[in-house]
């Protein structure tokens, strides 16, 4: 998933226009967007919507995202979502993989009683500080688990800071952390890491930059506000003729000569880091295994 789209779960008209976005995932939203006066009917609107696309041909993965388990309010949003089969649910606020954990369970006991299987999580590990502090606690926590975002709008607010990003523009020290924090987490876990919103939404150059340094790291997707920032997203994480071309002799040196731990492509010496590099890109680009 490049791009994953936040839609507010209480509008019809934001849902039916987010299907025509082109992005990648849908990020319907039972949490922040709704107020806690229209909780019930962001429920009832999100699960009717399911109910209409889940068998669509093409359309994006549907995600929702659930209120925290903190909130006493996870259920109700269970109860009402799940018999509509979404793809996977979103986390927020999670903190370590006991969370995860939790959640599976309470997806597991709803999926038993409805006869389905596979519901896929989510994470947003850093919306708060002791989040952050177990982003190393994911690993095994659930076969569930597809990914880690993170995000730095909710930390700011968690930690009292009159913002997360310098007058440059650039994210403050702590927020880097957390950003460096998902993304180790995430490689341990074996998990996609997924990047942060940029709240923007007309700032498509900085967008680009943004999702451009976000890839180079390690990140394969982005979530986004807004739909005019999803082909922006969708292009810089998807990758280039030129780097499959690549990816694809670097994978073909080393079948070519099975037995080596080094191969040279292009006068270049590559060992098994760089083939796993390349095995990944591939995949991203629909040529795994």
């Amino acid at each position: 998933m490049r791009s994953l789209l936040f839609v507010p779960g209480d509008s019809v008209r934001k849902l039916e226009k987010a299907l025509a976005s082109q992005a990648d995932a849908l990020l319907i939203d039972l949490e922040d967007s709704v107020s806690l006066g229209a909780k019930d009917e962001a429920r009832a609107i999100t699960a009717a919507f399911l109910q209409e696309h889940v068998t669509s041909h093409g359309r994006p993965r549907l995600f929702v995202r659930v209120n925290g388990l903190q909130t006493g309010l996870i259920d109700a949003d269970l109860d009402r979502i799940m018999p509509a089969v979404p793809d996977g649910v979103v986390l927020p606020k999670a903190v370590g993989g006991t969370d995860v954990a939790q959640l599976a369970a309470r997806l597991s006991m709803r999926e038993e009683g409805a006869g389905l299987a596979g519901t896929r999580i989510l994470a947003i590990a850093t919306e708060n500080a002791a989040g952050v502090f177990a982003l190393g606690t994911f690993a095994g926590c659930s076969d569930r688990l597809v990914g880690l975002a993170w995000g730095g709008e909710d930390l700011s607010a968690d930690i009292g800071a009159a913002s997360n990003r310098t007058d440059s523009g650039a994210y403050a020290d702590p927020y880097l952390l957390a950003r460096t924090l998902t993304l180790l987490g995430a490689a341990s876990a074996g998990v996609a890491a997924i990047d942060a919103v940029y709240t923007n939404f007309r700032d498509m150059q900085g967008l680009d930059a943004e999702c451009r340094e976000a890839r180079r790291d390690g990140f394969v997707g982005k979530m986004a506000i807004h739909p005019a920032q999803v082909p922006i997203i969708n292009a810089a994480f998807a990758p280039t003729p030129e780097e499959i071309a690549r990816a694809r002799a670097v994978v073909a040196a080393f079948a070519d000569n099975p037995g080596a731990g080094v191969v040279g492509v292009d006068g270049e010496m590559l060992d098994r880091p760089h083939l796993l590099r390349a095995e990944r890109l591939l995949a991203r680009a629909g040529e795994g295994n």
